[in-house]
């Protein structure tokens, strides 16, 4: 079974067949510990279960939440205001996950563009895409660098800033099992290393935050004709 990434708390868990089967575009979106919580906000099941790349929903400021619509970079700036102007911002995609995906990244300043990059891959994971937006995102950045790179990933910040030290320690192993997307999160590590001064902080997905929407829309670019 694949596994996933829990957009709360981080944690790669897994579905039952049958409920992959069940919505064959949607990407699980919270793990079995998260999930009731979210139930409890009025989700069903399987809506919470759905909500991932294909089909989750964004809300923006105080508007009702809907749902993703895979936008042209042009339209995420028409739409969308919100959110922090300053910084490197990096998202992962994958549908249906694993499969063909995409990463994204843009680093502004003062709502200006500086920089951007995107790529994809037709037989990855969500995890791999966001980790690979995440070496780009530090790669942009000079070694001496105090900006803040913002992900939507709990997964990949928590690997590099509390986890990675302790495998890079006991020879890049765990004791509950090898370390998935190894040469990715060696690679993004070694380059965080570099960058002591650079803060990773976690900004939520599809929010309606501007730059972190663009960055989504680089990253499934691979899936429109126009960028």
């Amino acid at each position: 079974m694949p596994d996933f990434s829990c957009v709360d708390c981080g944690t790669t868990f897994s579905l039952a067949d049958e409920i992959l089967v069940k919505y064959p575009r949607w990407t699980p979106k919270y793990c079995r510990k998260c999930q009731p919580k979210h139930r409890a906000k009025g989700k069903s099941i399987g809506m919470s279960y759905a909500q991932g790349r294909g089909g989750r929903s964004r809300s923006a400021g105080s508007k009702s939440a809907t749902k993703e619509e895979n936008l042209p970079v042009a339209e995420v700036l028409a739409r969308y205001t919100s959110g922090p102007d300053t910084g490197v911002f990096t998202d992962g995609a994958c549908s249906p996950n694993p499969g063909p995906g995409g990463w994204g990244v843009v680093h502004v300043e003062n709502g200006e563009i500086l920089a951007q990059k995107h790529g994809h891959d037709f037989d990855t994971t969500n995890n791999r895409m966001e980790m690979t937006a995440m070496i780009e995102g530090l790669s942009l950045l000079p070694e001496d660098s105090t900006a803040t790179v913002y992900s939507d990933s709990k997964l990949c910040i928590q690997t590099l800033d509390e986890w990675a030290a302790g495998w890079a320690r006991n020879g890049w192993k765990r004791k509950s099992g090898p370390i998935k997307n190894l040469d990715l999160v060696q690679t993004a590590y070694a380059l965080r290393l570099k960058r002591p001064r650079v803060k990773l902080q976690h900004i939520s997905a599809h929010a309606g935050h501007r730059w972190n929407e663009y960055a989504d829309s680089l990253a499934t670019a691979y899936s429109r004709k126009q960028l």
